[in-house]
């Protein structure tokens, strides 16, 4: 039986700390007990804080621990759960967690987190180099504090290993599953599946992420150049003309432009259009062959390659998925 054990901190989020304990404490427990067959538990898992004592969730809910995370003397897998959008990352209780994380690391224990929980698996520094995911709305500041990270918030999983990453809040039920399956085996995962009704194959969070565009700097001839193609994305847009709009030339413009917004121009430009094209489909019933050229493509076909490529779905079930009409 493999011991798992929750790293809970104040603040966190509850449904990361309760949904992977329950899915891992069914597994080889609920489609036994289902087909008449004798329970056998695949893991046993405990929640334990800092200093051992009870913290309050983001909604305010208490969290009661089983121990303090040093009373623990064996671990095969630890999670971390969400902290939300709001953490203290030089706390000493938040420093404390990732020397904690580190010594189980070396001891051969494998780390996992949910959604924000990645920014303390990343301060362990044992991401550099590798990949992992987040919330896709975190991007941004994961990028920012934690550089060496290569990020992958188009994905659902990452996995590098012995460190795994889970995107979204619900992205919990997608780690948990992949957990299962990388400790019993695809048969178990797919009976947890089915008895919980998860998507065990469920791998991009790309559908769910919105384009915010990057504009938290302080160059004035790049900010004038996105807002130009904010306004007039539906209109044949020149690289050229954008770099004579900000006064550089097209090889300035090129690297300020990447520098500035983490996108090329013509990636920049080809997301804003995307964007456009999702809340058209959101929130109307026009064709897509008119949604295309309201947003600046003539060749219906490529951009639906374009769509898909960027959301992982084609454009009728992004429609399908979240329309409002």
């Amino acid at each position: 039986m493999k011991k798992v054990v929750i790293l809970a901190a104040e603040g966190c989020v509850l449904s990361t700390i309760a949904s992977p304990m329950d899915m891992l404490l069914q597994a080889g427990v609920m489609w036994n007990v289902t087909m008449g067959k004798r329970p056998d538990p695949a893991f046993e898992v405990k929640i334990v804080t800092t200093d051992g004592q009870p913290i309050m969730a983001l909604n305010q809910f208490p969290v009661v621990p089983a121990c303090a995370m040093h009373d623990i003397e064996d671990v095969d897998l630890i999670i971390i759960p969400s902290q939300g959008f709001v953490f203290d990352l030089q706390s000493e209780a938040h420093i404390a967690r990732v020397d904690w994380l580190r010594k189980w690391s070396k001891n051969g224990a494998d780390l996992a987190s949910v959604c924000t929980g990645a920014f303390t698996l990343a301060a362990t520094g044992l991401l550099d180099g590798k990949s992992a995911t987040t919330h896709w709305a975190m991007a941004r500041q994961v990028k920012k504090t934690y550089p060496d990270v290569k990020l992958r918030t188009d994905l659902m999983v990452t996995d590098e290993g012995n460190l795994f990453c889970g995107g979204g809040i619900t992205a919990d039920l997608n780690l948990s599953l992949y957990l299962i399956r990388k400790f019993c085996g695809r048969e178990i995962a797919l009976q947890s599946a089915r008895c919980t009704m998860a998507d065990l194959d469920r791998i991009s969070q790309a559908p769910f992420s919105v384009f915010v565009p990057e504009k938290n700097h302080s160059d004035r001839g790049i900010l004038k150049a996105q807002d130009w193609i904010e306004a007039n994305y539906q209109k044949s847009v020149s690289l050229n003309e954008l770099a004579a709009k900000a006064g550089v030339s097209l090889r300035q413009f090129n690297r300020r432009f990447k520098s500035a917004t983490g996108e090329t121009g013509i990636k920049y430009l080809q997301l804003v259009r995307i964007e456009a094209a999702k809340i058209a489909l959101i929130n109307t019933d026009q064709s897509f062959e008119d949604i295309s050229r309201n947003a600046g493509y003539e060749n219906v076909s490529f951009f639906r390659r374009v769509f898909k490529s960027n959301t992982s779905v084609t454009p009728v079930v992004y429609r399908q998925k979240f329309s409002q009409i």
